[in-house]
């Protein structure tokens, strides 16, 4: 194990421990549970995100798709949003993050009833597209994005 991600791990693991709110994948996702309904949650997101100045590309109802054809889907929600500035300058470090931009944040609904916000995980995607320059401008991206997400979630208040 590459000595740089032992202290990331330790600090990982003591988060995952000490809330309850991060639940850690090796898919690259990150899942934050909510105290809300997924209509709230992903209501609470996009004003933040519009708060923020972020630019919100669209927001699809799943459930209602299925709806459509007759299936049944629990509630799940897909916000697509973004920064151009932040996304160009990560495109210019890797080209082929285009592919993940701009961001994405998945809200559902489990079988037990319980709602999460889902988000890839920042340094899943550098490590995906060989991006290592892009280091300082996605500690920028994680951190901002683990604040959207504990403030949508109810995780934390706004200060």
């Amino acid at each position: 194990m590459k000595p740089t991600l032992i202290p990331k791990i330790i600090l990982l693991t003591v988060l995952a421990l000490a809330n309850p709110a991060f639940v850690l994948a090796d898919n690259g996702l990150i899942s934050i549970k909510s105290f809300f309904d997924v209509k709230t949650t992903t209501d609470r997101l996009e004003n933040i995100l519009k708060e923020k100045g972020m630019t919100v590309f669209a927001r699809i109802d799943h459930g209602a798709g299925a709806k459509k054809v007759e299936q049944v889907l629990r509630p799940t929600e897909l916000l697509v949003f973004g920064n151009p500035k932040m996304g160009s300058k990560l495109m210019q470090c890797q080209q082929t993050m285009g592919i993940d931009l701009p961001q994405k944040a998945l809200v559902w609904q489990d079988e037990n009833k319980q709602v999460w916000l889902s988000y890839n995980d920042p340094d899943y995607l550098l490590k995906r597209h060989k991006a290592k320059q892009c280091d300082a401008i996605n500690k920028k991206i994680s951190k901002a994005l683990n604040s959207f997400a504990l403030l949508a979630t109810g995780q934390i208040k706004k200060p």
